[in-house]
């Protein structure tokens, strides 16, 4: 039998306090065998603890159709191509202007009138620009010798006027001799050392061709002029203009 102070004791620890020596089976839950989807979903977070996921977006469906990011700046507003011609193809299109007044022979622009203590002249009819192209000193193209001899020949005869123009071309000396009448205008316009006409080599197909384009402005009315350049002791002679 228990002692009084065992009891003592015992009402103390309680009816559910187990003895010191004892065990308590409630406390440990039964063993049971884990099935297999707890061993994957142990696999799974022990993985995941492991080495963790990235967070990614899921991937987005493509729209169908053409989205408004892929559209591009021209769908909204059209291909403008600039109307402005560059400097060359400018340079082109007044050169081939030129070859066909060239080779037609037209002279616009111009009409010859008689000056006072000139005789004849050309005056402008329309306005030039500086650079534009006004007349082609036309005659007949020939070599040094050649215009030699012409000109020999042509002192014999006082009354004849000066009309030939000699330069320098591939290094080669030719000449234009306009002395034959014809009517052709370029061949009328004055001598001044102060012009406003200017001559210049223009070739065409390997064929030079001497021209006058305008030094200045050139309004209507004014006079065509340039210098013949021929500052000679027998030029000035034979044509005391020359000196002016």
């Amino acid at each position: 039998m228990k002692s009084e102070e065992q009891k003592i004791k015992d009402a103390r620890r309680g009816p559910l306090a187990p003895f010191p020596n004892q065990k308590s089976e409630a406390a440990e839950p039964p063993k049971t065998p884990p099935s297999s989807c707890d061993s994957t979903n142990a696999a799974i977070t022990k993985q995941a603890l492991k080495k963790p996921i990235k967070g990614k977006q899921a991937p987005r469906k493509k729209a169908q159709g053409k989205t408004q990011q892929n559209r591009k700046l021209t769908d909204f507003y059209p291909v403008r191509r600039s109307s402005r011609k560059s400097k060359a193809e400018l340079q082109s299109e007044e050169r081939k202007r030129i070859d066909e007044l060239i080779e037609s022979g037209k002279e616009e622009g111009m009409k010859i009138d008689l000056i006072d203590g000139k005789g004849r002249g050309v005056i402008a009819t329309k306005q030039f620009s500086r650079g534009d192209f006004v007349v082609e000193y036309h005659g007949d193209l020939i070599e040094i010798t050649d215009a030699k001899k012409r000109e020999a020949l042509y002192a014999q005869d006082p009354s004849t006027g000066c009309y030939m123009y000699y330069f320098q071309y591939l290094s080669k000396t030719y000449c234009v001799d306009a002395t034959r009448e014809t009517n052709r205008l370029g061949r009328l316009i004055n001598h001044s050392k102060c012009g406003n006409c200017q001559t210049k080599l223009h070739d065409i197909d390997g064929v030079p061709h001497l021209i006058l384009i305008a030094s200045r402005d050139i309004a209507a009315g004014e006079e065509l002029l340039y210098d013949y350049g021929d500052r000679s002791k027998a030029s000035i002679e034979a044509h005391p203009w020359l000196k002016h």
